[in-house]
C-alpha cells in the first residue's frame, strides 16, 4: 500500500487545481508508484501468484489511461511520460 505521506506528495506534484485527487495525470501517477512497489515485492517473491495478478492488472490499467491520454491530449501525455520516466 501507498503511504499517506508519499500518496500525498504524488498527488500534489500532478493535481492539476486545489482539490484535484482524480484527474487522468494524477491517476496514473499513482499507479506507476503503486507497480513499483508491487514489482520490488515480485523479486523477493516470486511465487506469489496473486499479487502478480494486481501487478498486471495494474500495469494494464496504466497502459489504457496512457493510450487515452495520447489519444485526447498529446503534449500532456509527453508530459506525463517524461516526468514519470516510463519509456515510450
Amino acid at each position: 500500500m501507498i503511504k499517506k505521506v508519499s500518496r500525498e506528495n504524488i498527488v500534489k506534484k500532478f493535481q492539476i487545481h486545489d482539490r484535484d485527487t482524480g484527474s487522468l495525470d494524477v491517476q496514473i501517477a499513482l499507479l506507476t508508484d503503486h507497480i513499483s512497489q508491487l514489482t520490488v515485492h515480485m523479486q523477493e517473491n516470486p511465487k506469489d501468484f496473486s499479487t502478480k495478478r494486481g501487478l498486471l492488472n495494474s500495469v494494464g490499467r496504466r497502459k489504457r489511461y496512457l493510450a487515452y491520454l495520447q489519444k485526447k491530449d498529446e503534449p500532456k501525455y509527453r508530459d506525463i511520460i517524461s516526468k514519470l520516466g516510463l519509456r515510450k
